[in-house]
């Protein structure tokens, strides 16, 4: 009896461990502070306790992340909710599941010295970026939404490294970054730099978001759900205690600095912030906000086919115990 005994263990002992299930997660840009939940949960095997192989891969902004999760390409991502509506109007069929800004992280920046006092002085002004960058597509609604002619600027493409360069060298007017790192252009540009985001100035829909393609989640609905639970338990967490979420992030992505991805989470905690995320659950999408989202979208933009907007999001998978903090 012994012996069978042992040798039950032994065989126990090397059988697989539970099957894992490969989900590659694409980023809508470079790894960075407002990435650190996920890092975290990895680290600590969170993802892994549920089946999850998760896979992190980096981006090149939102438009690009639609694109690849809307063809299959990858089965999840992260993008700005307003790239994810044009992209649906055009057949990438994704579905968001959970969002992360419930403010617009979008912002404008330019040198003071240059005279550009706020956006009705962009006119005849070139504005650098990314071909890529989820801005460009949200651009006529935030001119309409200001009085301003959309072509009344010039887009140049510019890497996502040589936004301040370009700036300080005067070979772009404007460009635009992400609230969380904020810091960084503040650091860079101190009293010259001029600044405004645009949910001060008439457009402020929900940002990014983390979307599923639409035929792997109606396949895949446990793997999602577990997914998504973690993921909102991990941002909550590292609401609390944002050190080891970012350690965490660090220590993944060598070139990173930890006090500035710290200072990048610190921002991101504010764009996660409103009413329903304080109030109903941490990463909900609010149908009034989305329809209003949905109606900027096709009014400011246009879309290439309309469609019923609560067919580009879900609540289904969210703890609704689980809320931002007041």
């Amino acid at each position: 009896m012994r012996r069978f005994a042992i040798a039950a263990l032994l065989a126990a002992a090397a059988l697989p461990a539970a099957a894992q299930q490969k989900l590659d997660f694409i980023l809508n840009w470079v790894p960075g502070g407002d990435h650190a939940p996920y890092y975290y949960a990895k680290k600590l095997g969170w993802y892994a306790k549920e089946g999850i192989d998760l896979n992190l891969e980096p981006g090149k902004g939102s438009a690009l992340a639609v694109q690849k999760v809307g063809a299959g390409a990858n089965p999840i991502g992260l993008a700005d909710m307003g790239n994810v509506l044009l992209g649906k109007a055009k057949g990438a069929d994704s579905v968001a599941v959970y969002n992360v800004y419930a403010n617009s992280p979008q912002g404008l920046y330019w040198l003071k010295s240059s005279g550009i006092k706020g956006i009705k002085d962009f006119p005849g002004k070139k504005i650098g970026n990314p071909a890529a960058d989820g801005a460009r597509p949200m651009w006529p609604a935030l001119a309409k939404a200001n009085g301003i002619d959309p072509k009344s600027v010039t887009w140049v493409n510019i890497d996502a490294n040589s936004k301040l360069s370009a700036l300080k060298a005067k070979s772009i007017d404007i460009t635009t970054s992400f609230y969380n790192i904020h810091h960084v252009f503040q650091r860079e540009l101190g009293d010259d730099m001029g600044f405004v985001a645009w949910r001060e100035i008439g457009l402020n829909p929900y940002g990014n978001s983390v979307i599923v393609n639409a035929a792997f989640l109606a396949k895949n609905k446990p793997l999602i759900d577990k997914f998504v639970k973690v993921t909102q338990r991990a941002f909550a967490t590292c609401v609390k205690e944002p050190k080891p979420c970012v350690e965490a992030l660090v220590e993944a992505n060598g070139a990173l600095k930890f006090d500035n991805e710290l200072q990048n989470w610190m921002l991101v905690e504010v764009l996660m912030s409103d009413k329903f995320a304080r109030e109903t659950a941490l990463g909900i999408h609010d149908d009034g906000r989305m329809k209003a989202d949905y109606e900027l979208v096709r009014d400011y933009i246009g879309l290439d086919k309309p469609f019923d907007v609560k067919t580009t999001y879900t609540n289904e998978f969210l703890d609704r115990s689980i809320k931002m903090a007041k």
